[in-house]
């Protein structure tokens, strides 16, 4: 396995992100939090008694990924559906705040928008509630989002698909991005949802986590192994999606063991974590695509844009809540071994 590259080279291939214009499709959701105190327990029933002393809203799926995206480059397009409700009303608020294009977004009257509430309580959470109803894209939404996708693609370096499972990206809509992308000589890296079983023949790079990449290949997960290059059951999955997949690069994420990089070409490349506290590891996969696709949009090497990713993913986790890492904090990062 390859040693980590120097830390000047990491910030050459950071310093590019800027000015990448990059195109998110996806589930986009709402992630709600409600804070509060928590003083005795209900006598209606052995649960906490939560006084809100605050609300906060951010966006949560696909929007969080463009989120992440606008902390290093101000060209970020989202492309999803949202509902008519107030919750995608402040989306698409949060989303322009933000500085990101959502003219590829379609809104549905039928379909609200998925709502993700969770309830904290002294840095603890408590609850968490889903507000969603989940649907497949209606074929005529499909092919408009596909025609927004063809005339729009000449404006991107990169896409980033960020399959949630909620029902907006289906295999036909898959195989139409996949084909775009390749037509047009576009690096497309996809987060998958193994639920979904989509096939994305001919991507740049997928991005599972090492659960979701065994239930892809249909192998039961055992324990992982350490040190990485000796976890044969790991490494054969990897192999196993490299050919059902027919992807360039598979970059799986290990959590406290960093991440595997699977190259269809050459050798494996483990980079251990660079996280020093964890206190929420919601977001970190949103983080870890984000960084990775800036990364292979500028023309680095795929290690190279993974031991960024790492390195990002390692701050985020020590942020509460759906956090975002920026440009100085993971410069700061890239000087460490």
């Amino acid at each position: 396995m390859s040693i980590n590259p120097g830390a000047s080279r990491l910030r050459a291939v950071l310093n590019g992100f800027a000015g990448k214009r990059i195109l998110v499709i996806g589930d986009l959701m709402l992630d709600e939090f409600i804070c509060g105190k928590v003083s005795r327990i209900s006598p209606e029933a052995p649960v906490p008694i939560v006084n809100v002393t605050g609300e906060s809203y951010y966006p949560g799926g696909a929007a969080n990924v463009a989120r992440n995206l606008c902390e290093f480059t101000k060209c970020v397009s989202l492309m999803g559906i949202v509902g008519t409700d107030s919750h995608g009303a402040r989306l698409m608020e949060l989303m322009r705040s933000a500085g990101v294009d959502v003219d590829a977004v379609q809104c549905d009257e039928s379909v609200p928008t998925t709502v993700k509430t969770r309830i904290i309580a002294r840095h603890q959470q408590v609850v968490r509630v889903d507000r969603e109803r989940l649907r497949l894209l209606p074929p005529l939404r499909r092919e408009r989002a596909v025609r927004q996708l063809e005339d729009r693609i000449a404006m991107f370096d990169a896409i980033v698909v960020a399959d949630y499972g909620k029902g907006f990206l289906t295999q036909e809509f898959a195989a139409a991005i996949c084909a775009t992308a390749a037509r047009n000589g576009k690096v497309l890296a996809v987060d998958p949802h193994p639920q979904t079983s989509l096939l994305w023949h001919g991507a740049t790079a997928i991005k599972p986590n090492r659960g979701e990449a065994f239930a892809a290949a249909g192998v039961v997960a055992g324990d992982p192994v350490i040190p990485v290059s000796e976890d044969e059951a790991l490494l054969e999955v990897g192999r196993l999606l490299l050919d059902r997949w027919r992807t360039e690069n598979l970059l799986i994420t290990l959590g406290e063991n960093g991440m595997l990089l699977l190259p269809r070409s050459g050798a494996p490349y483990h980079t251990p974590t660079r996280a020093q506290d964890v206190f929420d590891v919601s977001g970190a996969g949103d983080t870890a695509i984000s960084v990775f696709t800036l990364g292979l949009a500028t023309g680095a090497s795929a290690a190279d844009a993974a031991e960024l990713a790492n390195r990002a993913s390692g701050i985020v986790v020590g942020k509460l809540g759906t956090a975002t890492v920026t440009a100085a904090e993971l410069a700061a990062i890239c000087d460490r071994p």
